[in-house]
């Protein structure tokens, strides 16, 4: 194997590693940043030695065995050990014993209990929403620094200083590490799917930059939701968000032409539609619905993805379904942008003029006064009424608001597509 080959070993075997060994780590040093450190380590010495000496057999387990002696020399040098020596005596040696004989525990131990507290960490709500994402890819997702800069595009020293403070946050506030109990477990678990999702959207539909679609951050979502369900198999909403996910991750291959134009659900080929990801999500929905007879915010997300799924072309989707689920959801998680989803599918229902009126009653809300979508909803709708004048300006207005280059191009052709009919009107 070529030194270029071992490399490649090496990434692959880290992405897939690097969180069961931080998990690890931190429960037996009790600091994330230091555990990271000490990964990072046994990664160097792996980028040394591997070249030469070839790929172990189980690659983890040799990563955790050298980490392993990496935190027990850790654990001596610790100045904490260090302190009033003479008086610890036997019970500062007792102290060292246990920790060493704790990290070789930790290579045999079920990691999965570890994997959830590194789990719950990384999306800890001291920290704001945009550490805690970049902190998961971090930590949980084994990417660098520099790939989550470019996954969001941020400056690399402004992602490396997030992670940094975020990590010293959780020790300056010693943040234990454990798996929240009762009434928090569940508000800390929300934090969890926030934290994923918000990864997954950023993947599936960039806020900004020149592409439509950024799919290795879809992938990166995907992979922590699969391990989170794997890690509390009895949480509906976890099967619920995995669901929703695989599903609008089936037509990602649909979303984009060659140029990379962006492609709207209704005029995307189905055929490439990626039925595999669409059974995984149709049966992460059943799983959800199974365990719950109430469904939460995820999982009606999901039904509603799952409507467009099962239909076979655009014309069979059942609007009147998705209304009535978008309808439900409302009720559980009042938002003027699920009000506006709710008006598309009322407008797909019923017609572009009910929805029109949905859509009019929340041009005054302020939460929406930046938001592209509104005024693009708003222009789709009164294009399809032959409004063509009215729609125009209201094209031309989402794109100004859009900080997403394709996105914009798609929108001011559409304003000039109005325009050209108010000019040159079609004949009936």
């Amino acid at each position: 194997m070529s030194v270029t080959d071992t490399h490649r070993t090496i990434d692959a075997v880290w992405r897939i590693e690097s969180a069961k060994l931080i998990a690890g780590l931190t429960r037996l040093v009790r600091d994330v940043g230091i555990a990271e450190d000490l990964a990072q380590e046994a990664l160097i010495v792996a980028l040394e030695k591997w070249p030469e000496q070839g790929v172990p057999d189980n690659p983890g387990a040799w990563l955790m065995a050298t980490a392993k002696h990496r935190a027990i020399d850790h654990l001596r040098r610790n100045q904490l050990l260090e302190r009033k020596h003479d008086e610890l005596g036997r019970d500062l040696e007792a102290r060292q014993e246990k920790a060493a004989a704790d990290i070789e525990a930790a290579v045999e131990d079920d990691i999965g209990d570890d994997l959830l507290r590194l789990v719950f960490i990384s999306c800890h709500p001291i920290l704001s929403t945009e550490a805690r994402a970049a902190l998961t890819l971090r930590l949980l997702g084994g990417l660098t620094t520099d790939e989550i800069a470019r996954a969001f595009l941020v400056a690399e020293p402004t992602i490396a200083q997030r992670i940094v403070r975020a990590k010293k946050t959780l020790s300056d506030a010693h943040v234990p590490f454990e798996i929240p109990r009762g009434a928090e477990r569940a508000s800390r678990l929300s934090s969890v799917l926030q934290v994923i999702y918000l990864i997954f959207n950023e993947g599936y539909s960039a806020t900004a930059g020149e592409d439509w679609m950024r799919p290795q951050l879809c992938e990166d979502a995907l992979r922590l939701g699969r391990i989170l369900a794997g890690l509390v198999p009895q949480e509906p909403e976890v099967h619920g968000l995995v669901a929703l996910m695989e599903i609008q991750a089936s037509r990602s291959k649909a979303r984009v032409r060659p140029s990379g134009e962006p492609i709207l659900l209704l005029d995307q080929d189905r055929s490439h539609w990626d039925q595999l990801l669409i059974h995984r999500g149709l049966a992460a929905l059943e799983r959800a619905e199974t365990l719950s007879s109430t469904r939460g915010t995820y999982t009606l997300q999901a039904a509603i993805a799952a409507c467009h799924a099962r239909a076979r072309t655009a014309d069979e989707t059942d609007w009147p379904r998705i209304a009535v689920l978008y309808a439900a959801l409302v009720q559980l998680m009042p938002s003027p942008v699920v009000e506006l989803n709710r008006a598309i599918a009322v407008a797909m229902a019923f017609g572009p003029a009910a929805g029109l009126e949905i859509v009019d009653t929340l041009t005054s809300e302020p939460s929406l006064k930046t938001y592209h979508f509104l005024p693009s909803v708003r222009a789709d709708f009164l294009t399809k009424l032959g409004r063509f004048e009215e729609a125009c300006p209201e094209f031309e207005r989402a794109a100004s608001l859009t900080r997403n280059a394709r996105e914009r191009d798609m929108l001011l052709e559409r304003a000039r597509a109005c325009a050209a009919n108010v000019i040159f009107p079609k004949v009936p």
